[in-house]
């Protein structure tokens, strides 16, 4: 791997000797990535590690025909067979009719400044003491018995993309994080549980030793758990489970999906999907958002938007590809790494906070499920049919009370969105964030 000072100017020559040995267009993008990582375990370090990483990758477009090469080699020798493969691909491959680059008025001009870099990169005692007081923090908490291991890390990655037709920028971002996972309980008894912060800068990570008490006191919490009856119930999602409601309607919507007629709300387009108060926002500019970015993986100019608007769908989730398919403009959704063409995705996607506080959501339910965490991913994109594994408590006259465990949630995400409510509990703790969720009507099964 051969380093470089200007990726642009390498994705600029790079591109160049692409359009001068025949492509009719061309772009290309680079990741310079750098981490630091950290583990221990019972109070003991299991691992240090640093890690850096470039890699450039290189798309050709012959008329409606288009190849994708990638490497880690930037000498000149290396990046010149590159623009060759991508040639002699390109010449073989069979037609898209919807590929290209943008059109040049489509392409961002000026680039908003996020202030999601921390130049600042933490020395590894500061990881190993991040790691440790989040460790001894979980233990510390009455009824743990064993540590899974607590880990800190940090990251920096340097992103840079080059059009043939015009476009050349570039954005760097940064992330910390820390987390541990422990066991309460002893034998057959026993019952794991975890927490975790992440932040774009260290001054803002979570101290850790809050977030090792919530993930020692959690798993004492899931002792001596049962299976719930089997019954009709109001679920009750947790915030570190509700954003799962999000990612689902992400995919649900996401261009490739309904191009291909494959999803469940291929007919819902500006139709009322979700109570009448609920809005959806994706905003690719929120500053210090875990997944900011300034332009999007083909160059366009991205920005706020509302995808559901008092629970109106306003829009399929779209690059320029499945844009062309279904007949629309972009929504600046392209996102893209050096192997493979873009596709769309979300970024910093969010459900705005509703009014009721989770207390209140909860008050009410005579008999319910409230869930904190989920396992497997028993979704049929085509239906709608929604079953996962599901652990939690009940909620029995307004109050959470045993454990559970064991159980399956299940119901149809078209009425499930329909009678959801938002609680105003909105945190942003991860790129995909949602308050706490109330959902009526759902199949819970267990004994």
């Amino acid at each position: 791997m051969t380093a470089t000072a200007d990726p642009l100017s390498l994705l600029g020559d790079l591109v160049a000797k692409a359009k001068k040995a025949g492509a009719d267009a061309a772009d290309a993008v680079h990741f310079s990535a750098t981490g630091l990582s950290h583990a221990q375990r019972l109070g003991a370090p299991e691992r240090l590690e640093r890690e850096e990483s470039q890699d450039v990758g290189l798309r050709v477009l012959l008329g409606k025909r288009q190849a994708i090469v990638s490497s880690t080699d930037q000498a000149p020798d290396s990046l010149d067979e590159l623009v060759e493969r991508a040639l002699a691909m390109a010449k073989v491959v069979p037609e898209d009719p919807y590929c290209g680059l943008a059109e040049a008025e489509q392409l961002a001009t000026s680039v908003p400044d996020l202030d999601i870099l921390d130049e600042d990169e933490p020395a590894p005692e500061v990881l190993i003491e991040r790691a440790r007081i989040c460790e001894e923090a979980a233990r510390g908490v009455a009824g743990v018995t064993n540590s899974e291991g607590a880990e800190a890390g940090w990251s920096r990655i340097d992103i840079a993309l080059v059009t043939s037709n015009g476009f050349a920028r570039g954005y760097a971002r940064s992330g910390h994080s820390v987390g541990v996972s422990v066991i309460a309980g002893q034998d057959l008894g026993m019952e794991r549980d975890y927490d975790f912060a992440s932040a774009v800068y260290g001054r803002e990570l979570e101290d850790p030793a809050a977030v090792g008490r919530r993930a020692g006191e959690r798993a004492v919490k899931r002792l001596n758990a049962k299976k719930p009856p089997t019954k009709r119930l109001p679920i009750v999602y947790d915030p570190r489970v509700s954003n799962s409601m999000l990612r689902h309607l992400a995919g649900a919507i996401s261009g490739p999906a309904i191009a291909r007629g494959t999803s469940f709300l291929k007919d819902k387009l500006d139709q009322q999907i979700f109570a009448a108060g609920i809005t959806v926002v994706d905003d690719p500019h929120r500053p210090h958002g875990l997944a900011s970015k300034p332009f999007d993986g083909e160059g366009l100019a991205n920005g706020k938007l509302n995808i559901i608007d008092g629970g109106r769908l306003t829009t399929w989730i779209m690059d320029l590809s499945s844009a062309r398919q279904l007949g629309f403009k972009s929504t600046a959704h392209a996102a893209r790494g050096t192997s493979s063409p873009p596709s769309p995705s979300v970024s910093n996607l969010y459900m705005e906070p509703g009014s009721l506080t989770p207390a209140q959501l909860i008050a009410e339910i005579e008999d319910g499920f409230y869930v904190t965490d989920m396992m497997g991913m028993g979704i049929n994109g085509v239906t709608g049919d929604y079953s996962r594994g599901a652990a939690g408590f009940r909620i029995e006259k307004g109050e959470l009370t045993t454990p559970v465990s064991e159980a399956t949630v299940a119901g149809n995400l078209k009425e499930m969105f329909l009678n959801l409510t938002p609680a105003n509990d909105l945190v942003f703790k991860y790129a995909v964030n949602a308050p706490t969720l109330r959902i009526d009507g759902m199949t819970v099964a267990g004994n």
